[in-house]
């Protein structure tokens, strides 16, 4: 995909928490590191952002979202990439659909595992902390 597009990449992600606030995280086979990370993947072309994180889910879960929210938008220059991240209410069960998905499990704020992108770390505590409530468990 990346490179096919020259210029920029447009990613959508997800912070997805249960009714017990947990957050959902994805093993993927072929991600660096310890491959622990926010589901998401690629926009096609035309494609809008919570459309596309919903046919990801679908495809690599076979799991859908509700009282999806825009929670951060944020660039990177290596790879060039733009992600819109959304925090979301978990819709079904997750199970694992594709190669590229090796596990997919639940988190509490104090179990995250070992290898999640300190980045990534950082944006499951701050949506925890300003959406779980509101938006994330229903409440």
């Amino acid at each position: 995909m990346r490179a096919s597009h020259a210029r920029f990449t447009v990613t959508a992600g997800a912070l997805i928490f249960n009714d017990a606030g947990e957050i959902l995280l994805l093993k993927h086979r072929f991600r660096a590191g310890s491959g622990w990370g926010l589901p998401g993947g690629f926009l096609n072309s035309g494609e809008q952002p919570l459309d596309a994180l919903k046919r990801e889910l679908q495809e690599e879960i076979g799991m859908d979202v509700e009282d999806a929210e825009v929670f951060a938008a944020r660039s990177f220059r290596k790879p060039r990439q733009v992600e819109v991240l959304f925090c979301c209410r978990a819709k079904g069960v997750a199970q694992p659909r594709t190669i590229e998905v090796e596990r997919a499990e639940w988190f509490s704020l104090a179990s995250l595992p070992d290898g999640l992108p300190h980045d990534q770390r950082l944006l499951v505590e701050r949506a925890a902390k300003t959406y779980r409530v509101d938006v994330c468990s229903g409440a």
